[in-house]
């Protein structure tokens, strides 16, 4: 398979994926209603891991529920969420770098100069990785007025 159609096979799943929440600034497709698919975001940067949040340790942020694994990353997340919270609404970096809308992958994740970037796929991070800060410009680019 040629990066073309490899571009666009990840770029049309993606787009299939979460072309019920087009216009929502924060992608909750996976669990309906909670930001990132319920991992914990504050544990990406503290632990350099994706884990699963608890229900019990929650805060609402842009109308959505985020999910923590302790009160100390709960608390950590209040007093700065937007430090912690995915960028592009957690949805797909690379896709958002191609001027399209797809879905984050909470496991297939980077941390570039302190934000939390979240991919389709692995391909997805494969060619995202290829040029990051030229895809994460394009992406910023892209970022507004993709949600309208």
């Amino acid at each position: 398979m040629n990066r073309r159609s490899m571009t666009f096979g990840i770029l049309a799943l993606g787009l299939f994926a979460s072309s019920a929440n087009a216009a929502m600034e924060i992608y909750t497709g996976i669990l309906d209603g909670v930001g990132a698919g319920g991992f914990d975001v504050v544990n990406y940067f503290t632990a350099n891991a994706a884990a699963k949040g608890k229900p019990e340790f929650m805060a609402e942020y842009k109308e959505a529920k985020w999910y923590f694994v302790s009160a100390e990353n709960l608390a950590q997340f209040k007093a700065s969420p937007e430090k912690f919270a995915p960028q592009y609404g957690g949805h797909c970096a690379y896709a958002l770098s191609k001027g399209a809308l797809a879905k984050g992958d909470p496991e297939i994740y980077t941390i570039v100069e302190g934000k939390l970037y979240l991919n389709l796929s692995a391909g997805a991070k494969k060619l995202w990785s290829e040029d990051i800060p030229g895809n994460i410009a394009l992406a910023d680019k892209n970022w507004p007025a993709i949600l309208k």
